[in-house]
């Protein structure tokens, strides 16, 4: 196999195929490299860098994209819903400003197109300068098609969409849902299961035929493996059992999947390694942090620091928990990848960190922008990845993003510590309890232990079995309303006065003085009994 080219617009559109990309408007060749991808907001300045391809989203009209196109500057591609409105004076401005327009089909969704230009666009990410990228899959899918006379996928063992060959409008409905979500439908898995094909596919050495119900075409199917191992599989969609000699090929070609598969397994290892290594450092704030965000391809400049957990216990199969919060932030930095191309994440032991540059505002105002941000993506991951994310304050260049990251990780641990899922702190909005944890940490470090009538307090409920220290959290929480406290611990408010009594007498504690009210109260924040 060869390694695989630039991303130039015609390899990626050769990638996809007809099926979801169309050129409606061409320049001439293209042979533009691409170098990202970026979503059009008419309320947002538009700044696309060289290379990069603009979703138009909500742009139909004939004028519309002589505007983008005026507007974009050395883009490599605009892309709009299907029908394109492409009339004289839109071919003159694809020739005038080199900029080809292409067509989306009506059944994909903004976020499908995204993640699919961004998942073959990040196939070389983070080469070394010499260093060639790893071989194609979409090649390897293509020459399948070839062999086998039929459009060809390639998926994982979950079913998801790792490459897939042209010709794609041959086959059914089915397929093309398949290939638009990166993903078999739910409902396709389930009646495969149901059917045991799974069972079938996974058992077998050998290509097997499947003969699938109403107008959906037949499928022929292979486990891709590495020994033991299922690592995939490989489905052609045809009419009829393959012929012998169409057999052997299909066989075949898993076996150079498999090693396909395995080289990509270890080239992403190490690429998130690289990327987690290279974040650790811009995040240190050290003197190798400008080196490391010019590889990265960070902003150097007015960053946040976003630091996201899933929220989910521990328990389960520790493989599957690595995964997920790979999974995660993989999500997480298709999110900010979208919002900014400068921005970047990566995961460093169990949190998924990513750097966020923000336009220049009024003060303060960055960190609410991020905290937007944060909120944004867990409402899209919804309960798919129960997680809290921390935002740390603004950082005007890399030397004070160790700050925003020291903020960020704060911030997230008041989450932990509210045993909260699905939430989102800025750091200012948590100072003051970011700052009793520190406390707390410090006493803990030195041994410290409570003193005074906080101490007395415990003692004596610790040595009579009493509801005393209780008893005063509930006062001084309900600012000294002996009701509604009463009500709190499920009192009669004559027995809480009494309680009340019995505390202050014992503890010595003049409830009268704020002084001595603010010490119990932080002792009973800083050793948390």
């Amino acid at each position: 196999m060869s390694n695989r080219p630039r991303a130039s617009m015609q390899r990626i559109l050769d990638d996809l195929g007809s099926t979801v990309l169309d050129v409606a408007a061409s320049p001439g060749e293209l042979d533009a490299e691409v170098t990202g991808v970026h979503i059009y907001d008419p309320l947002d300045e538009l700044l696309l860098p060289e290379g990069g391809i603009l979703l138009a989203v909500g742009v139909d009209r004939a004028e519309q994209i002589c505007a983008l196109l005026d507007a974009v500057g050395p883009a490599a591609g605009v892309v709009v819903k299907q029908p394109v409105p492409v009339d004289e004076l839109v071919r003159a401005k694809v020739l005038e400003t080199g900029v080809a327009v292409l067509g989306l089909t009506r059944a994909a969704s903004w976020a499908q197109v995204a993640a699919l230009l961004r998942s073959l666009l990040a196939e070389g990410d983070l080469a070394e300068p010499g260093e060639t990228p790893p071989d194609d899959l979409f090649s390897l899918a293509n020459a399948v098609c070839a062999l086998l006379d039929a459009p060809v996928t390639i998926e994982d063992r979950s079913s998801r969409v790792l490459a897939y060959s042209g010709r794609q409008d041959e086959a059914d409905p089915g397929r093309v849902e398949t290939v638009l979500g990166r993903q078999v439908p739910m409902r396709f898995q389930r009646m495969l299961e149901a059917r045991g094909f799974f069972r079938q596919l996974y058992q077998s050495h050998e290509p097997i035929y499947l003969e699938m119900d109403g107008d959906s075409i037949h499928r022929a199917a292979v486990a891709v493996r590495s020994g033991d191992e299922i690592l995939g599989s490989i489905w052609a969609a045809v009419r009829e059992p393959l012929s012998d000699q169409r057999q052997r090929a299909l066989a075949d070609a898993a076996k150079i999947v498999a090693l396909q598969l395995l080289r990509q397994r270890a080239g992403a290892d190490t690429r998130r390694r690289l990327r987690a290594d290279l974040l650790s450092t811009v995040l240190a704030g050290g003197k190798d942090a400008a080196e490391a965000a010019g590889r990265l391809g960070v902003a150097s400049e007015r960053l946040c620091v976003l630091a996201a957990q899933l929220s989910g216990g521990s328990d389960g199969d520790a493989a599957r928990r690595e995964s997920d919060r790979q999974r995660f932030c993989d999500a997480l930095a298709l999110h900010v990848g979208a919002i900014h191309p400068k921005a970047a994440a990566a995961l460093v032991g169990s949190v998924a960190y990513a750097v966020l540059p923000l336009h220049a505002g009024s003060g303060g105002e960055e960190e609410a922008r991020a905290v937007r941000v944060a909120e944004s993506f867990l409402a899209r991951v919804g309960p798919r990845h129960a997680a809290n994310i921390g935002v740390g304050r603004l950082a005007g260049n890399l030397s004070e993003v160790a700050r925003s990251r020291a903020d960020a990780d704060r911030a997230l641990r008041v989450l932990r510590a509210r045993e909260s899922s699905g939430a989102v702190a800025g750091y200012t909005g948590v100072h003051f309890e970011a700052l009793l944890l520190q406390l707390s940490d410090l006493a803990e470090a030195e041994e410290q232990a409570p003193t005074g009538p906080y101490e007395r307090l415990l003692s004596y409920d610790a040595e009579h079995g009493s509801e005393l220290v209780p008893t005063l959290r509930a006062y001084l929480d309900a600012f000294g309303d002996v009701n509604a406290a009463a009500a709190r611990v499920h009192v009669h408010a004559n027995t809480f006065r009494y309680r009340l009594k019995r505390l202050t007498e014992i503890s010595g504690l003049d409830l009268g003085d704020p002084e001595a009210r603010l010490t119990v109260m932080l002792q009973m924040r800083i050793f948390g009994r």
